[in-house]
């Protein structure tokens, strides 16, 4: 694994934002959304509602710009309460946690303290970047036959919506020790916002009642999850409000017992009663199986400390979270894969293709080796050098496609040019609607935290009297070995981590911050924020611009997925006939990034119009950002 140090001796290129470049390069794509160079006003958050009033939403900008820190994330109330922090002294881990907490009530489907995560911090101290696995882990008593009935693997569906599909939630001990380790409030401050919003009520958008209806069938058949989220018995309206004192109550619980009420408390037992009887209603005739997950489980985990990967690119070092996550090891493969490749001279075409060429590769190698460190050899030295990538690079012909799925190199042994090693293993589906959110305060320390329960709506069920749903994380483990015969290093076992793509990622120029961003979206997760990256770094597009671009996701499937500006546009037709295959996918993630501009301000940048748009805000507002 490559070290945590940033790279003094080399030079940062210039990252062109002129606002004709732009232009010209995200109207190629599509039109892109209102960015730093568009003359955009900078956004803050609102003031809450006095006692007794109706909450105020805050508006959603998707780009902000100004001092004092700044918070992007998918959701306004989410973003404020980051903001709320900052704004009181907090730093950028404090002000992270309280977003976090506030997504468990307002993105309850996508987070929450029944899921897990994982967290990369950048201490402007030290100049080094940390991370937290936060991941969820399997009961101790799983085997590699965990959902396999009479030898044969469950129907997925049975699967996810069942207390099987649930492991040892690890983001109430993510928050602990981040906040432990790099904080400067306690988990009762920085949780207050987050209980007052799930205490006093958000207003529902369109999205978050798309969500519920999505998850209709399933919530109706658990009373507790249906209490919450289906008032009287049917999806809440846009514009309602929707109320959760129960999660109020256990944010106050947090509050006043710490972490320990979940790991050694009477609220794990709640939780483990409810993996173990799922609290389904008799009469709708579902099956939902019992899990086993114990009391012993939860004393036993915990969030796991652990160096970042880092690969350099373009004079940067792009940090990233290394197994049992994916993301920074495919992440960083595919730019070691493109290192020597002029991105910024090609046309789009070629871009494109060389882009879902490298993303083939690195999908390839990653379905064959990454899985939790502690059950696996994972080879990620290997993985993440550029003589491996190299040795990779040479199979993209700009005249040819590649076809899926594609073998695996072995990193172990990289000198063989386009050599491949073994039987390929195609992608397990996961599960796509994550949360991400990215923070950085007025001292210059900056977080990337993507946080999950795997699907939306995570295993449908919800602790009764507690609020919060639970995850249905185990679901993202191979069933049974992707490729009969080859040794699979993603089967469940006792303790063990499921494999997950989360990819927040920090980039620094010098040792300082130049940008950090990172997006749910399941195994596209991966793809986004590569791509998002390229867009930036490579092709000259402001954050906003380059978030906002219509996106391709290629995991060494068979077709590459197109968002609608990709599907609708000439550049399919001439890849078409170069050999890609292409399906149309409405959306591909939901990112979000911060930027250090060279005047010191903060530039916040989320979408424009996924997932109903994300938030951008900073604690001072102080105009737009200097075209260069």
């Amino acid at each position: 694994m490559a070290l945590a140090r940033p790279n003094p001796r080399r030079s940062l290129p210039v990252l062109p934002v002129l606002a004709a470049t732009a232009a010209l390069v995200a109207g190629a794509l599509a039109a892109p959304a209102a960015s730093a160079a568009s003359g955009m006003p900078a956004a803050s958050a609102t003031s809450p509602a006095p006692a007794g009033e109706a909450p105020r939403t805050p508006t959603k900008t998707p780009v902000a710009v100004g001092y004092g820190g700044a918070v992007a994330s998918v959701d306004a109330d989410a973003s404020a309460a980051g903001v709320e922090v900052l704004r009181k002294g907090g730093n950028a881990v404090d002000a992270a946690v309280a977003t976090a907490a506030a997504l468990g009530v307002t993105e309850p489907y996508s987070a929450g303290i029944g899921g897990g995560g994982y967290f990369v911090y950048y201490d402007a101290k030290s100049r080094q970047v940390r991370t937290i696995d936060g991941r969820e882990r399997a009961p101790l008593s799983a085997t590699k036959d965990l959902f396999l009935e009479k030898g044969h693997p469950l129907p997925f569906a049975d699967a996810v919506t069942s207390g099987l599909s649930v492991g040892t939630p690890g983001t109430p001990a993510t928050w602990d020790t981040a906040l432990r380790s790099w904080g400067s409030r306690s988990l009762g401050q920085v949780l207050e916002p987050a209980r007052r919003l799930a205490r006093d009520g958000f207003t529902v958008d369109e999205t978050f009642r798309k969500q519920t209806a999505d998850n209709y069938d399933r919530f109706k058949d658990f009373p507790a999850t249906a209490k919450i989220f289906l008032p009287g018995g049917k999806p809440p309206a846009v514009g309602s409000t929707l109320r959760n004192p129960d999660l109020a109550r256990t944010y106050g619980l947090l509050a006043d017992q710490g972490v320990a009420a979940l790991y050694r408390g009477a609220l794990g037992r709640d939780l483990v009663r409810t993996v173990r009887k799922p609290p389904v209603d008799p009469a709708s005739g579902r099956v939902a199986r019992p899990g086993d997950l114990t009391e012993r489980d939860l004393r036993a985990y915990g969030a796991r400390k652990q160096e970042p990967t880092r690969v350099s690119y373009r004079g940067l070092d792009v940090y990233s979270i290394a197994p049992s996550s994916s993301g920074g090891t495919t992440v960083g493969e595919a730019l070691n894969i493109l290192e020597n490749s002029e991105l910024k001279r090609l046309d789009q075409q070629t871009y494109l293709h060389r882009y879902i060429e490298a993303s083939r590769i690195a999908f390839a190698d990653r379905n064959r080796w990454v899985g939790d460190p502690a059950f696996e050899s994972v080879p990620v030295q290997g993985l993440l050098s550029q003589r491996f990538a190299d040795s990779r690079a040479c199979l993209i012909k700009d005249g040819a496609v590649l076809t899926s799925p594609l073998a695996p190199g072995d990193p172990r042994r990289p000198g063989r040019a386009c050599a491949t090693g073994g039987r390929a293993a195609p992608t397990p589906y996961e599960g796509e609607n994550t949360s991400h959110l990215t923070v950085a305060d007025k001292w210059g320390n900056v977080v990337a935290y993507t946080l999950t329960l795997e699907q939306t709506g995570g295993s449908g069920i919800t602790v009764p009297g507690r609020g919060f749903l639970l995850n249905n994380e185990l679901t993202d483990f191979s069933f049974a070995p992707v490729s009969p015969g080859v040794h699979d290093p993603n089967l469940p076992g006792p303790g063990k981590r499921p494999r997950s793509s989360l990819s927040p990622t920090i980039v620094l120029e010098h040792g300082r911050p130049a940008f950090a961003l990172g997006s749910p979206g399941g195994a596209t997760i991966i793809t986004t924020v590569l791509q998002t990256l390229l867009n930036h770094v490579d092709r000259g597009m402001p954050l906003g611009d380059a978030i906002a671009a219509p996106r391709a996701s290629q995991r060494n499937a068979a077709a590459t997925e197109l968002e609608p500006g990709l599907w609708d546009s000439p550049l399919r037709g001439r890849l078409e006939a170069k050999g890609h295959v292409f399906k149309l996918n409405p959306e591909i993630g939901a990112a979000t990034g911060v930027q250090r501009l060279p005047d010191g301000r903060w530039l916040a940048a989320a979408e424009k119009t996924r997932r109903g748009g994300g938030s951008a805000l900073v604690v001072r507002p102080a105009g737009n950002p200097p075209v260069r």
